[in-house]
């Protein structure tokens, strides 16, 4: 197992979480800590006992602050592409993984935090939680992905307004345009994340992974094609333990037994 120095990674039952952990920097993403997220997403993906991920932030003020400005200030345009590709393979990471990741965000998630919250699954958000692309006041923009991902969940014409003003929004905004999928008090955030997580985890293993590989894949693709693929993943299911136990589970009236096989 790898030694992390700012990622904190914890499994119970079914359910990894993954937290980052540089508090005193509000959580901000340098080099190294974009590779132990990675690291530690990978380490998740490949443990047989995890069926569901949450990515959250330590402490009560943000799930991420954004990139770690001290050691972006002196960067020219050959490291600042590097530090951008390490944003983007963390991106990939989490939309390549054969397990669903939510992320819990518990306070400001703006710039690389809003990115990173961007590319899970889906969002829940703290009351407190604040969110945006502030890039542009530095001088600069999103970087790991924002100005693609943004516009697909919220639409080209309000993540334009994000992007381009520098605003923050917070969680209720958040929720009315579709950025976050639910707003918890802030006490009840990582339980009410977890009860979502249980919940997936119940349902057979290999059904979610293709669900997942479907709803993202397909939305890279034309309808034709994506109802394609989504047929030949229903099909190949058909040949897996999981599929018949669920069937005949239903039929017997009782709760399946998945194994992941």
């Amino acid at each position: 197992m790898p030694s992390y120095e700012n990622v904190r990674y914890e499994v119970d039952g079914f359910i990894a979480t993954v937290t980052v952990a540089r508090e005193k920097a509000l959580n901000a993403l340098n080099r190294h800590t974009l590779n132990e997220i990675a690291w530690a997403l990978g380490e998740a993906d490949g443990d047989a006992r995890v069926r569901c991920v949450i990515l959250t932030g330590a402490g009560e003020k943000a799930f991420v602050a954004g990139a770690d400005i001290s050691e972006m200030v002196e960067q020219g345009a050959t490291e600042a592409r590097g530090f951008a590709r390490a944003g983007r393979a963390v991106g990939d990471v989490l939309e390549n993984m054969a397990k669903p990741v939510i992320a819990a965000v518990n306070g400001f998630a703006l710039g690389g935090g809003c990115e990173l919250a961007l590319a899970c699954d889906f969002i829940y958000a703290s009351d407190k939680a604040r969110f945006g692309q502030p890039e542009v006041n530095l001088g600069v923009i999103p970087g790991f992905g924002g100005t693609q991902r943004l516009p697909r969940r919220i639409g080209a014409g309000r993540a334009m307004e994000l992007v381009l003003t520098g605003d923050l929004i917070g969680a209720d905004e958040a929720l009315r345009i579709g950025l976050v999928n639910k707003v918890f008090p802030a006490a009840e955030l990582m339980t009410e994340a977890r009860k979502c997580a249980d919940k997936i985890a119940s349902k057979g293993p290999l059904a979610i992974s293709y669900a997942r590989r479907a709803v993202r894949k397909g939305a890279e693709l034309s309808l034709s094609a994506g109802n394609d693929l989504e047929a030949e993943l229903f099909a190949l299911l058909f040949a897996t333990s999981d599929q018949k136990e669920g069937m005949r589970a239903f039929l017997a009236k009782r709760s399946a037994n998945f194994e992941g096989k």
